[in-house]
């Protein structure tokens, strides 16, 4: 199942997401929000509306996170790329839910940074409490769904500070995309993609996630509790790059589709 968050009528709904002739369409308006379901989108309560392609909807972010947790340096190569470590154990830090950016929204470069990078990333969304997880248990019933993410970064104040609140969490540095679905399996594998002004700049797979995603959702669980809507990215692959004023930058996972988005200054 497909669910999005849309504009209708100035008011902010979810809505499922169904293919109808050929086309991506949002066909019924979710009486429930998604974070309230306990981790079942199938037993949402739904209301039938007249079919709006999914094209012409006016986009929000799909999710209402309490935190936004990321994971980084989860592929080698990225870690290579940036001259760090491979880390030996996740390496997690927080964007605030201010960050959040719908789909079409403008990435907005900072005056304090003179370097803004584009980082597409795989985004798991909670499906209900998560808490001090067993070492084996199955963190799947835990997980609503998938969506994409662009964890962008102001790269010279990621590397002036000795941690990276600020250069993560600017408003803007979060844009989340175009819809949440449960269909997709990142265990077997699952391409990210990232272009900018329609160029490929990242092509990577969760099948070469350094963590597993089952090992990072027990890590965190272990560190702080995890709530319903509460979003994770997952980490980047190689080829990140800076941004400018005018660019737009197209994040795009298999099987859910791409966020795209613009860059503008202040």
């Amino acid at each position: 199942m497909k669910y999005c968050c849309f504009d209708l009528a100035g008011k902010a709904h979810c809505g499922l997401v169904e293919s109808v002739a050929g086309r991506d369409e949002i066909t019924r308006v979710l009486l429930t929000a998604p974070e309230d379901s306990n981790g079942d989108l199938e037993d949402i309560p739904t209301r039938r509306i007249d079919h709006l392609p999914l094209a012409e909807a006016v986009l929000l972010a799909p999710v209402r996170p309490s935190k936004i947790v990321c994971v980084g340096r989860n592929y080698r190569e990225h870690a290579a790329e940036l001259g760090h470590e491979v880390p030996t154990e996740p390496l997690i830090f927080l964007k605030p839910p201010s960050s959040l950016l719908p789909p079409g929204g403008n990435i907005v470069r900072p005056k304090m940074s003179q370097r803004v990078d584009y980082e597409g990333e795989l985004g798991v969304v909670i499906g209900k409490k998560c808490h001090q997880l067993a070492g084996d248990e199955d963190v799947d019933p835990y997980i609503l769904g998938y969506t994409c993410v662009n964890d962008i970064t102001a790269r010279d104040l990621q590397n002036k500070d000795s941690q990276w609140t600020r250069a993560k969490g600017f408003d803007t540095f979060c844009p989340v995309g175009p819809l949440v679905t449960d269909e997709i399996d990142p265990w077997t594998g699952v391409g990210v993609e990232t272009r900018v002004n329609e160029e490929v700049r990242q092509q990577g797979d969760t099948r070469d996630f350094i963590f597993a995603l089952d090992i990072v959702i027990r890590y965190i669980s272990q560190v702080m509790t995890l709530f319903p809507g509460d979003l994770i990215s997952t980490g980047t692959p190689s080829g990140v790059g800076p941004v400018m004023a005018g660019d737009v930058v197209e994040v795009t996972v298999e099987g859910i589709g791409t966020l795209r988005n613009f860059v503008a200054d202040v």
